[in-house]
């Protein structure tokens, strides 16, 4: 809607420029010029997010350029076992067990893998419990999914420090809101205090009704 208000508003400035109508035409191009600055300030995260996009390598690969434009079916991409996350996630809100995974798309995530150590794990339930089990070795810091692979563990995410987050939320939400405000990733937090399960993206929290929903949603971020 607002891109479609900046077009109708450059074709009557162009229109004012044709019929000579000087002095509104100057003063609707000076009101362009000053709303392209403010653009570029309201949406400097998004157009962040896409310049990433651009310089990740995943983007300029065959496949990563093709997703990107929607171009290429996501049934031929490695889909993502969201059920298996998802019933481990809700196993691991039942016992309490904390848990931040994280799940890429388009934005590289070399910068937080090489915090962690690498894995080549296919994503089931069981593995994703026993990962964030309190006394096991990994259960520190986050995990990364890419292409329904666990590609790293025990990442350090970069944590974010705006106000408004309630006090209730902790390290790993914060760490889930740092890492999709940088990229386009989106985050799944289980906490150890409440057993609440949060669905982050863009670094904000996305409500859901119930685990079905949860599911859903998911399925249609990670086709985006």
């Amino acid at each position: 809607n607002i891109f479609l208000g900046i077009g109708i508003l450059y074709l009557i400035w162009k229109l004012t420029e044709v019929l000579q109508m000087e002095l509104l035409s100057d003063i609707i191009g000076k009101f362009i010029g000053g709303g392209f600055i403010a653009l570029i300030i309201v949406f400097q995260q998004e157009i962040r997010k896409f310049l990433l996009m651009l310089g990740s390598t995943n983007f300029t690969s065959k496949k990563g350029f093709l997703k990107s434009l929607n171009l290429l079916n996501t049934e031929l991409i490695e889909i993502t076992n969201v059920d298996a996350i998802l019933e481990a996630c809700n196993e691991m809100s039942e016992t309490k067990t904390g848990a931040l995974i994280v799940l890429k798309r388009n934005n590289s995530l070399d910068f937080v893998k090489d915090t962690g150590d690498f894995m080549n794990i296919e994503v089931n339930r069981p593995i994703l419990k026993s990962i964030f089990y309190k006394n096991s070795p990994l259960h520190d810091g986050a995990i990364i999914i890419e292409d329904n692979k666990i590609v790293a563990t025990r990442v350090i995410l970069p944590v974010s420090k705006e106000a408004h987050i309630p006090l209730r939320f902790g390290l790993r939400h914060r760490a889930g809101i740092g890492i999709t405000d940088r990229t386009d990733a989106l985050a799944l937090v289980v906490s150890e205090e409440t057993g609440e399960i949060s669905y982050i993206k863009d670094s904000e929290f996305v409500l859901y009704k119930n685990m079905e929903d949860l599911n859903l949603k998911l399925r249609k971020d990670l086709a985006v």
